[in-house]
């Protein structure tokens, strides 16, 4: 069972998709040329996650060279859903202009990567956000 608790975060696997094909990006290999070694941290990792059938790892368990592939990655994204509509300074427990809560709203800044992209694949899935409605085009995502 998972935990909200910030110290038991996880990482989806469609983080680590992501980061790999970053890094495939980043570092194409030609014919016989061996993969950077990010890209085999990350592709370690999304074995393990494949053949245990897990679609989250634990912060705490990413190995080191991983979560330095994964970092990098993550400085790539953008950083906050806020679309300066947010109806949590109106009173709302949740944004209707991003779907963060009131305390991630307050808190962002504070949060960890792995916290942020939690929340990230949170309101992306609920979908009900105006970022994923109306103003989509508008938010850039």
């Amino acid at each position: 069972m998972r935990s909200n608790d910030p110290s038991h975060l996880h990482i989806h696997i469609t983080d680590i998709e992501a980061a790999i094909n970053h890094w495939r990006q980043r570092a194409p290999v030609d014919a016989g040329a061996a993969l950077v070694d990010e890209l085999v941290a990350l592709a370690e990792v999304y074995a393990r996650m494949v053949y245990q059938r897990c679609d989250e790892i634990a912060e705490d368990d990413m190995p080191p060279e991983a979560m330095f592939a994964w970092l990098a990655w993550y400085d790539t994204t953008m950083d906050t859903p806020c679309i300066a509509i947010c109806s949590t300074s109106q009173g709302d427990a949740t944004c209707k202009g991003c779907g963060r809560t009131f305390a991630e709203v307050q808190t962002w800044l504070e949060l960890g990567p792995v916290h942020k992209r939690s929340v990230w694949r949170r309101i992306s899935m609920e979908g009900t956000a105006l970022r994923f409605t109306r103003y989509k085009e508008r938010a850039g995502g």
